[in-house]
């Protein structure tokens, strides 16, 4: 007997443990709708307190919708499938919100292209046959009926909810957990829900960031510092080629570091089928290519007694300049596309301050120092033979 019990025992606390994601959803059964609506599966979804009810129609692969979530009235909520990728790029979504004017539950459906993107009510890329919505006791719901992407049963859904609006429209929303992790994959067929990889695990999330990693040291902290020693090593000993060699192997590094973090870029952009931040893009093309031709010049550089040296110098202290410019307008950029944690965009703003600020000090010093020279340079000798003090 006492055998037997420990097996029930034991079997009990294995179901426990490893129960499947689905025993935990049942929470949403007790939900009732509006105009008596029935659902055959539900799941309670992983955060925001949302719940996702349907019906799968597997004669036409259609399926019914409702997607439930607590919110002011004063806020937005989003339910979408991604046909592509995770998370929220490629995302096709459903909007709900009260019209600031009518102050009625409105429904827009937008395709999510870009971390800033701006909700209009458009096509998705699947069709939508009826979608409405509608606000009672703090929650939203969203009733939807849609084709299943690819005729496929397993779909990546992601939901989301703010209180930002832009334009009269839902604008962003809280960019840390547990908004981030709103998002899984889920079985239409099989009500069974699989969790996708958080932001933190996600290789391509990683690879976003070293792309802006690489890019931030390399246009917009390497090379202005590089700019600072040519112009101001220089002054301590104009006569010796140390501050040539130091400039020249700055940039370089600041250049092979740029190209690589380019390189990414160009990588990502390519695995990003239809989504493409243009205007990021041209930037950082055109980015390249002067700094590409600025490298080069080293190779065409007159020497300094040459009477063409003095156009090779205006050339080159003009792309330059353009260049770190185009370099810092990108790297802020890519903060708005990326869109990370806002103490970065501020140590970065800082470093940029930092180098501005030096800059003054140190043309200061430089031009402290040539009148000093300059001085010497014309001071009399305190010994004059007697023979000049005559000619004199």
């Amino acid at each position: 007997m006492d055998t037997c019990i420990h097996r029930v025992l034991l079997t009990c606390l294995l179901f426990s443990l490893f129960s499947p994601p689905f025993v935990s959803a049942q929470v949403c059964v007790s939900e009732t709708f509006s105009s008596n609506k029935l659902y055959a599966s539900c799941n309670s979804l992983t955060v925001l307190g949302a719940t996702l009810h349907w019906t799968y129609h597997p004669s036409n692969g259609t399926t019914d919708v409702a997607y439930r979530i607590q919110q002011a009235a004063t806020g937005w909520v989003a339910w979408a499938i991604n046909p592509k990728m995770t998370g929220m790029l490629g995302s096709n979504t459903l909007f709900a919100y009260h019209d600031s004017t009518s102050g009625v539950v409105k429904v827009v459906s937008t395709v999510i292209n870009d971390y800033m993107p701006t909700v209009r009510d458009e096509n998705l890329t699947f069709a939508v046959y009826n979608r409405s919505a509608e606000y009672s006791n703090g929650t939203y719901t969203i009733y939807a009926s849609i084709q299943l992407p690819g005729n496929k049963t397993t779909q990546n859904i992601a939901w989301q909810a703010g209180t930002d609006f832009t334009g009269g429209a839902p604008g962003g929303h809280n960019l840390g957990p547990p908004n981030v992790l709103a998002s899984t994959s889920i079985d239409f067929l099989s009500g069974a829900s699989v969790p996708v990889p958080s932001p933190a695990s996600d290789n391509r999330l990683r690879q976003k960031n070293i792309h802006g990693i690489l890019n931030t040291v390399a246009w917009g902290i390497i090379l202005p510092v590089g700019v600072l020693k040519a112009r101001y090593i220089k002054s301590l000993n104009p006569s010796s080629p140390a501050w040539f060699h130091v400039h020249k192997t700055c940039q370089s590094i600041g250049y092979i570091i740029g190209v690589a973090g380019f390189a990414l870029g160009l990588k990502l952009g390519s695995e990003s089928k239809g989504i493409t931040h243009h205007g990021h893009r041209i930037m950082a093309i055109v980015l390249f290519c002067f700094a590409t031709i600025q490298v080069s010049a080293l190779l065409l550089r007159p020497k300094p007694t040459h009477k063409r040296r003095i156009y090779w110098n205006a050339y080159h202290y003009s792309v330059g300049i353009l260049v770190i410019t185009l370099g810092i307008f990108n790297i802020f950029s890519g903060f708005n596309i990326l869109n990370p944690d806002s103490k970065w965009r501020r140590l970065y703003v800082v470093v940029i301050c930092v180098i501005a600020g030096i800059a003054p000090i140190l043309e200061v010093c430089k031009w402290t120092m040539c009148r000093n020279r300059e001085s010497r340079s014309y001071t009399k000798p305190e010994n004059v033979p007697s023979e000049w003090a005559v000619t004199a």
